[in-house]
């Protein structure tokens, strides 16, 4: 449900005045129905608040998370392309001689 799809407050169940006829329902039960619908309304406002805040934190931790565990792994790549180009290196350097030895 998107919030901007709301076309009511509490203020304005709570200021909504009905005409009245000659057979119309009873006044009284009208308004203590739309009080029953203003605590609810409120109460469902206050809901959806809480899970924004919540969603935002949640959100917040899994970016730190994923920061925090992403970095090793670019920094274990890092040192791996480092390393393959350093015995590349000692290999046109020094010829065969140096990798047999290894070996």
């Amino acid at each position: 449900m998107s919030l901007e799809k709301i076309q009511l407050s509490g203020k304005d169940i709570f200021e909504k005045d009905f005409k009245t006829a000659m057979r119309g329902y009873s006044q009284e039960q009208v308004d203590e129905f739309l009080d029953t619908i203003i605590q609810d309304y409120d109460a469902f406002n206050l809901e959806i608040k809480r899970l924004q805040q919540e969603n935002e934190k949640l959100r917040k931790q899994s970016t730190e998370q994923f920061t925090r565990t992403r970095a090793p792994q670019q920094n274990t790549q890092v040192n791996y392309d480092v390393l393959k180009r350093l015995s590349n290196l000692e290999k046109a350097v020094f010829g065969k001689k140096v990798s047999n030895s290894i070996e």
